[in-house]
Order: C-alpha cells, then sequence, then structure tokens
C-alpha cells in the first residue's frame, strides 16, 4: 500500500493524522498530475537552501526544541534533514508535535521521547537560522 503526503505540511506541530486516511490506490500513483507534483517536489529538494542568517535561541519553545533535536543529529533544521535524506515528512508525536525518530547521516537513528529533552543550560546552544 502507498501512502500519500498532505501537501503543504510543512511542521511537524500540529499533525496528528493516521496515515491510512491518506492512502492511495495504484490508479492515483500513477496518475500523471501526481508525477508531476512529486517532480516539483524533488527539484525543491535538491534546491541548496541557506540561511541568511543566524542567531542563538534565548527562550525554550516548542520550535527550539525542534531545532535541539535536528541539531543533535547533525542537521541545521528541518529543511537540511528533509533534503539530505530526501523525505517529506518527519516523524512527529501526535500529542505533542516533537520529532519522534531523526536519521543521521551515517544512517543510525535518534530516537527522541514524547517530554522535553532541552534542557534549560542547552537552550543557548541551539541555533535558529532564518531563509
Amino acid at each position: 500500500m502507498v501512502s500519500q503526503e498532505v501537501p503543504g505540511t510543512s511542521r511537524c506541530l500540529g499533525e496528528a493524522h493516521v496515515l491510512d486516511e491518506f492512502s492511495t490506490s495504484c490508479d492515483e500513483v500513477l496518475d500523471p498530475s501526481n508525477v508531476k507534483k512529486s517532480e516539483a517536489s524533488a527539484v525543491m529538494a535538491k534546491a541548496d537552501l541557506k540561511p541568511k542568517s543566524i542567531r542563538h535561541a534565548k527562550n525554550w519553545s516548542d520550535e527550539v526544541e525542534n531545532l535541539y533535536r535536528f541539531q543533535q543529529a547533525g542537521y541545521r533544521d528541518e529543511f537540511e534533514y528533509k533534503q539530505v535524506k530526501q523525505v517529506d515528512t518527519v516523524e512527529c508525536w501526535p500529542e505533542t508535535g516533537f520529532v519522534k525518530k531523526l536519521q543521521r547521516r551515517d544512517n543510525t537513528f535518534y530516537y527522541y521521547n514524547k517530554q522535553r529533552e532541552c534542557e534549560d543550560k542547552e537552550v543557548r546552544k541551539v541555533k535558529v537560522y532564518v531563509y
């Protein structure tokens, strides 16, 4: 069974959907209009998106928590992770919206808890990139 992702969902926060809800048949997958969408997303994933500026986080937030998890796994942020791993979405906890699982560049996995993992002393080490 092939699953299709919801267009326009770029952040983990607020994603609480069931995969069966978006499953498609073989006819829908082979539909030319779907192929054009996947080609466009492939072009976007290959585009080298460089940050314009950088700053360090001052206070903890949901965004800082997710950035901490991406940076712990060796990526700048969600955009770089999607670009390197060529995925459309990141697996997240539906209750909190935090990143659930990330694959490092050496193909090992980091698994994260539902609760906050970025301690107060680590918040200032998190880099926030502006595109």
